[in-house]
């Protein structure tokens, strides 16, 4: 296992409205948010993510990614998130048809322990449930919020049961739009 002081990183960054709800069509989805998004992909060489952000990212990301169709900042974050390897946990899921990706049905607190020990880049957590189970064993070090200036009234909430953590605010960075990245340490 690698020395303390160079333990890969777990990070989990989401989009969040003021009013604490995560669901995808309530942000503003713009080019300075997708460059924000692919920096801490950068910084990451796994992204670990549940059946249902599966399904919401592919095939939409990879179409983008290989066809360009979109902005060119928003095409470089299909790029970077369409070349990342990933990991799909899910007990109900039988393959996965995305390039780089690994399907597992189990384990993932031990997944994300042994990544932990192995040298690298940070290993990303890419969707709410997997989050929330990886915070609720203390095994996420750095939250990044991008909060939307948006009252969204519904969808699914941030961490709704079974963490209490105290964080050190690292850094904050507000975009043109309105959004607020915060980002954390435990």
């Amino acid at each position: 296992m690698s020395e303390e002081g160079q333990m890969r990183k777990v990070t989990f960054g989401i989009n969040i409205t003021i009013d604490g709800y995560c669901g995808h069509e309530s942000g503003i989805a713009d080019d300075e948010l997708h460059a924000y998004f692919t920096a801490l992909l950068r910084d990451s060489d796994v992204h670990i993510c549940g059946r249902d952000t599966y399904h919401l990212m592919y095939p939409f990301w990879h179409d983008v990614a290989v066809n360009q169709s979109e902005t060119a900042v928003i095409n470089e974050f299909a790029r970077v998130f369409d070349a990342i390897p990933k990991i799909v946990f899910s007990t109900t899921m039988q393959s996965v048809e995305w390039n780089n990706t690994t399907l597992r049905h189990s384990n993932l607190r031990e997944e994300i322990i042994k990544l932990k020990g192995q040298p690298g880049k940070n290993i990303a957590l890419g969707s709410l449930k997997i989050a929330s189970q990886a915070a609720s064993w203390d095994l996420i070090d750095e939250y990044y919020f991008a909060v939307h200036p948006v009252i969204a009234g519904e969808g699914p909430r941030l961490f709704e049961t079974g963490v209490n953590s105290i964080l050190k605010l690292v850094e904050s960075k507000t975009f043109r739009s309105g959004v607020v990245a915060l980002h954390y340490r435990k």
